[in-house]
């Protein structure tokens, strides 16, 4: 018998001022895929519910910003405001999790790939979402399996 199940997917978020990065795991629960980017403005919290419904998740993992000294900053905060208020429209669990280096990794590898910053524009803040779920998924894996959720990335509920 294999080791790896069919899983709901795990919706990872990565939350900026003008955008909000959306990225979506497979059905193993080992890979992260970008899905689309919403604009911040207006019922961002809506479209990641219809989201969570389109993919049958099980959990929305939101990118908290991190100080590299592990401290939480002002954006941080945004983001445990932006959590409450989805968990208000979602029936699965809302987690956050350490984001820090995420957009510049993503900026670099998106730069890496030939892409510029204009031509980026649209996707940078998906590839962000990616890493922050790939990592999650990552630290799952690492602390063998789904319910493992202390670690250096620290998901947490508030």
């Amino acid at each position: 018998m294999s080791a790896f199940s069919i899983r709901r997917r795990i919706l990872g978020i990565d939350l900026g001022d003008a955008r909000i990065g959306v990225a979506v795991s497979d059905e193993l629960g080992m890979l992260a895929h970008p899905v689309e980017t919403i604009p911040a403005r207006g019922d961002a919290a809506g479209r990641i519910a219809e989201i969570v419904k389109e993919k049958n998740a099980e959990r929305v993992v939101i990118g908290l910003p991190r100080h590299m000294n592990g401290t939480v900053g002002s954006g941080a905060a945004e983001a445990l405001a932006f959590a409450d208020k989805l968990r208000a429209r979602v029936s699965c669990e809302v987690v956050t999790w350490d984001e820090r280096m995420t957009t510049l990794a993503a900026s670099r590898a998106l730069r890496e790939s030939g892409k510029t910053a204009r031509n980026s524009r649209g996707v940078i803040d998906q590839v962000a979402a990616q890493m922050i779920l790939q990592g999650y998924l990552d630290g799952l894996q690492a602390a063998g399996g789904l319910e493992a959720q202390d670690g250096p990335g620290a998901a947490q509920q508030h």
